[in-house]
């Protein structure tokens, strides 16, 4: 079975109303609860529990279900408080891939996706234990059944089986499957949340008498925030706080809160949690700090055990700015404005940073959540929730980490179609790695990281200034058709400047036609520059900069505007008057339009202009960076629909008998010896170069005579037993004629060996060609990378090597291939001729297939391989195993 529910007891996740259910597999102790659930199925219903007619009393139910779990037998179980929901199971009946489902629901929970959600799980196993069909048969047209298996995005058909209707599914995953399970978490993710973000009634406990506590502010701001719904303080020696009224508990509130805030001392948290729990509250936000390991433990499990979901603990709370909620759950010194962007972050000082920055810039904010130490909602789940609220437009999501960076992927790559997602590419270097393990479990693996976000689409900035420089052009400007960019300006040193950030940000500025030449040479003063940059020079009107800018935006060679202004006291045109040139002209227009102010003090400020403003920066490389963040945006939108790569002539199930065999003979995992990485490699269509295997001085001898290349010589490299990463690799070029010469590099190949040699590879020199590296990287979080960059002596830049994660699309494997700074090499750059680029598409292609099958490929390295205008050539490989589990990422389940 590849899902966690094999390595850990259980998971947890969301049914379709957003309540919180355990799923795991069924144990004998659960005989008397699933007796119950079967008689209470039966009276509702005869024969509703098991179908195919199969007429069994509750207990021999019961007793089936309950069978020790084994190939071809599963049965999970979903509960809430120990109270069975639903049960789903399978057994083959003799025939290995074939198996009869049946699917159990306790009265009066059929249109919560109990049995759904158990399904989905269930066909996760059943991918392990080689099923390929289950057979769900139905006692005439069961309703219920009939929604549960249409609902789940798997091939379903319909024949008679005597009085009954038999129905086969095909659990093999196609492209229905998953979009349905998206489909039905991402209802469910924002059902979730709605407790939390859209509460009838919040209580805070721990406001405390005294001012200047945590919790007084956070009632403070519910307070006269305009709160809408009922708003409660619990504190023992109060009846009322800040003209709040205050009981002594939750349990004595006159009515369940769907919140409640925590801002009491550490060792209490647990405590008030658990007496939520039992009072029925839906959602919890603890903005205490410093649980330690247990209390944080404790917290967990009673969230999980009552089904709340969590914000926190260690943050700064949450807000939601619909007028018919006013929800300002926060202890920030001021209040968001209302608005449509979304906005989540783990720190609390970022988030400060980030709501009066946006303020300042009159951005509104649709919800804001700062997730702190992020136990249970996270980035992922304010995504799903802005993605379905009506309200937001921009997402702003500033995280270190992200839960489940394959869920948060899924979701990034659907929402980012719909509207921009922007975040900070935090712990890019070694020191900043460090900085963020000391204070969050954040999952900062920059190349991993990196390729999440050029995948789903992300636009990921360097710094929170950075970010919302980019979110002011985001939110007013349309996005660029392209890179091309016009630079008008009234100063010439202005238009350089901007011209120099343009140029360093990616951005083109193209030359102008004839007729556009002519256009602003007779709309311009004389002595204006009409190139591009464009010098209006200091004394431009501001009636002849608005038409010079007008006729720049319509024409079809400009994708962008960038307009430098420095005030001057050469015509009556003030720094004002140049400026209404800019922002009142006609409404939004179709091309974006970038200010840039050199007398500016604030880093970004939005001009009133018609539509939503028009974005001003102090300095040219702030406008220039958040062009070209919009230009790639619009880019990645252009894209057509893409799929998953997928190369012919695999042999998975003989990948998996490699794998195992080696694992069972070294259980702790290791390198595979060359001849057993040749093997594996060729169930994937990965040839290597011709070469020999040889343990002796007298092997090298033979061997280095039947592989001759280039000018007759070959290539020796020693192989030795140490872990994968720690070994060396050690080569020499010899002609294998001097028999001696063999022998003797033999032997210096076995002292140079910095671990025990267990053997060496013979091959022929290979010709003259683009050497190349290709490889995985098994990430713990983030699952396989897929690595590609220079190898060899092609290496200008031991970093250039470009990343993205597995399964590749066809857009990965071309951003792969055209990414690194080696890429002009294989077009031929240098005169050698264009490599093998299909080749290189196949064998990237290829190498990702493996990486998806095989959980157990810790590391993999392709190198050199040989780029020519040949076929290409893998001239060494290197791969080592670990004793793994897969990971299914579908099945939905809170982390």
């Amino acid at each position: 079975m590849t899902d966690d529910l094999l390595s850990r007891p259980a998971v947890h996740a969301l049914l379709a109303d957003g309540t919180t259910v355990r799923i795991r597999p069924v144990l004998p102790g659960d005989h008397d609860q699933l007796e119950g659930l079967y008689q209470e199925v039966a009276a509702e219903r005869p024969r509703r529990g098991e179908p195919a007619g199969r007429d069994r009393s509750a207990g021999t139910a019961a007793d089936l279900a309950c069978a020790p779990a084994r190939p071809g037998h599963r049965a999970l179980l979903a509960e809430a408080q120990g109270n069975v929901l639903g049960l789903a199971r399978y057994d083959t009946d003799g025939a290995p891939d074939a198996a009869d489902l049946f699917v159990a629901v306790a009265a009066g929970l059929h249109d919560r996706g109990v049995g759904t959600l158990l399904v989905e799980h269930l066909v996760s196993a059943a991918r392990s234990d080689g099923v390929t069909t289950f057979t769900a048969d139905a006692l005439g047209e069961d309703p219920e059944a009939l929604r549960l298996l249409a609902g789940l995005g798997l091939r379903v058909e319909r024949r008679p089986a005597g009085p009954d209707v038999r129905r086969t599914v095909a659990p093999d995953e196609d492209d229905a499957h998953p979009s349905a399970v998206e489909t039905r978490g991402r209802v469910a993710g924002a059902a979730g949340l709605e407790p939390l973000l859209r509460p009838g009634a919040v209580a805070v406990v721990g406001a405390g008498r005294v001012p200047g506590s945590v919790g007084r502010a956070l009632l403070h701001h519910l307070h006269v925030g305009g709160f809408t719904g009922r708003l409660f303080a619990v504190d023992p020696g109060a009846t009322s706080l800040l003209g709040v009224p205050s009981y002594p508990a939750v349990d004595s509130l006159p009515t369940t809160p769907d919140l409640v805030v925590i801002a009491g001392p550490a060792a209490s948290v647990p405590v008030v949690a658990e007496q939520c729990g039992r009072a029925g509250v839906r959602a919890l936000v603890v903005v205490t700090a410093g649980l330690d390991d247990e209390q944080g433990r404790a917290l967990l499990a009673v969230c999980r055990t009552y089904g709340m979901r969590l914000v926190g603990p260690d943050c700064l709370g949450v807000s939601n700015t619909e007028p018919r909620l006013c929800l300002d759950a926060t202890f920030a010194a001021g209040r968001p404005l209302p608005g449509t962007a979304g906005v989540a972050v783990q720190s609390g000082g970022v988030g400060i940073a980030l709501l009066e920055g946006l303020s300042r810039l009159g951005i509104g904010v649709s919800t804001f959540a700062s997730l702190g130490d992020a136990y249970d909602v996270g980035g992922n789940d304010l995504l799903q929730w802005w993605e379905s609220d009506g309200r937001t437009d921009l997402a702003v999501l500033p995280l270190e980490s992200f839960g489940d960076p394959r869920a948060f992927s899924r979701t990034a790559r659907r929402v980012t179609r719909r509207m921009p997602v922007l975040t900070v590419d935090a712990g890019r270097t070694e020191a900043g790695r460090r900085a963020a393990a000391a204070h969050t479990a954040a999952a900062t693996r920059t190349p991993a990281r990196r390729a999440l976000f050029t995948q789903a689409g992300v636009t990921a900035t360097r710094s929170i200034g950075e970010l919302l420089e980019t979110t002011a052009l985001f939110h007013t400007q349309p996005l660029p058709a392209g890179t091309r960019v016009a630079v008008l300006t009234n100063a010439g040193v202005a238009g350089v400047l901007a011209a120099d950030a343009c140029a360093e940000a990616g951005l083109v500025l193209p030359r102008f036609g004839t007729r556009l030449v002519d256009d602003l040479r007779d709309l311009l003063p004389a002595g204006a520059t009409v190139g591009n940059p464009v010098d209006a020079t200091a004394a431009v009107t501001e009636a002849g900069l608005r038409a010079c800018l007008e006729r720049l935006v319509r024409d079809p060679a400009v994708d962008a505007l960038l307009v430098a202004l420095v005030p001057t006291a050469v015509t009556e045109a003030t720094g004002d008057d140049l400026l209404r040139a800019v922002t009142r002209g006609p409404g939004r227009r179709e091309r974006p339009v970038a200010v840039v102010r050199l007398d500016q003090a604030a880093p970004v400020t939005l001009l009133p202009a018609a539509g939503d403003g028009v974005p001003s920066y102090a300095e040219p490389r702030a406008a220039a960076r958040a062009l070209a963040h919009a230009a790639r945006r619009a880019a990645w939108l252009r894209r057509p629909a893409d799929t998953v790569a997928a190369p012919d002539g695999i042999d998975t199930e003989r990948a998996h008998e490699i794998a195992a065999a080696h694992l069972t003979t070294h259980p702790d995992g290791g390198r595979l010896d060359p001849r057993t990485c040749a093997d594996l490699l060729s169930c994937y269509g990965i040839p290597l170069a011709r070469w020999a295997w040889a343990e002796t001085e007298d092997d090298a001898v033979l061997a280095a005579g039947r592989r001759r290349g280039v000018d007759g010589r070959v290539v020796m490299k020693a192989y030795g037993t140490g872990p994968f990463h720690e070994s060396e690799q050690h080569a020499v070029h010899l002609d294998p004629r001097d028999e001696a010469r063999v022998r003797a590099a033999f032997r210096d190949l076995e002292t140079r060996c910095a671990e025990p040699m267990t053997g060496v590879v013979v091959r022929p020199l290979a010709e003259r060609g683009t050497e190349l590296f290709a490889g995985v990287v098994q990430d713990d979080v983030f699952g396989p990378l897929v690595l590609f960059g220079p190898g060899g002596t092609a290496t200008e830049v031991p970093a250039d090597r470009a990343a993205r994660l597995a399964p590749l699309t066809d857009h990965d494997v071309h951003d792969l291939i055209t990414s690194p700074r080696c890429a002009p090499l294989l077009s031929g750059a240098h005169g050698d001729g264009p490599a093998d680029l299909e080749g290189l598409r196949q064998l990237l292609a290829r190498l990702s297939r493996l990486a998806g099958d095989l959980p157990q490929l810790a590391e993999a390295e392709l190198a050199p391989v040989l780029a020519a205008p040949g076929p290409v050539s893998v001239l060494d490989a290197r791969i080592r195993l670990l004793p793994r589990r897969a990971h299914d990422p579908l099945p939905r389940r809170l982390r």
